[in-house]
């Protein structure tokens, strides 16, 4: 089946390091549309962000459920990202500082960038889930500090949103899979990318 041609402005994806959506349909539908609720790893719609209780709550859309993770569990046209496959690998050095760029079709208000990565002994023959993932962010980037969404610069004309933020990865060996969430202020909603990780030394 050939990929859905569309070209409606569908948010964002992780380009640095590269993600697998961005290889797997090299930018295109549906790369920039893996939407779904926020605050993973929580499963509840309509929980309230924990430093800014007055953005909007998550949903109406729920988080991805296990084995959609990839996927972001939204686009059927997304689908083939959660097949248990020999994914092609980025090359990390363990514990490096490394700038991740996020490219965007269509911006909004950021509230952060949560980024997660699979636990040591994972199984890399079994679907992402859950308890394939450390249950707490490596790390966690805020463009901004704690205001209101209202108090930010208008999205489309937020040069903050193009810089790419640079992040410690944890100290790992061999194959493991970085989460990035990207978590939307003024929406109930984020956007889901994996990163396939050849971590050295």
């Amino acid at each position: 089946m050939k990929d859905r041609v569309d070209v409606t402005p569908r948010h964002g994806r992780l380009t640095h390091p590269r993600s697998r959506t961005d290889i797997e349909f090299n930018g295109g539908w549906p790369s920039n549309a893996l939407e779904a609720g926020k605050f993973f790893p929580a499963t509840r719609i309509g929980l309230t962000d924990p430093d800014v209780p007055t953005d909007n709550p998550s949903g109406p859309k729920p988080v991805p459920p296990d084995g959609q993770i990839a996927s972001g569990g939204s686009q059927p046209e997304a689908a083939r990202l959660d097949e248990v496959r020999n994914w092609p690998k980025v090359d990390l050095r363990s514990g490096a500082e490394v700038p991740f760029q996020w490219s965007f079709s269509a911006k909004h208000r950021t509230r952060r960038y949560n980024y997660f990565i699979t636990k040591e002994g994972w199984d890399p023959q079994a679907p992402l889930s859950r308890d394939q993932f450390e249950p707490e962010p490596f790390a966690t980037y805020k463009p901004y500090d704690d205001i209101p969404h209202w108090e930010m610069p208008e999205a489309e004309h937020d040069p903050n949103l193009d810089k790419p933020h640079t992040i410690k990865v944890p100290e790992r060996s061999g194959y493991h899979v970085i989460l990035g969430v990207w978590e939307v202020a003024d929406t109930g909603h984020a956007f889901y990318q994996v990163i396939d990780v050849n971590f050295t030394q």
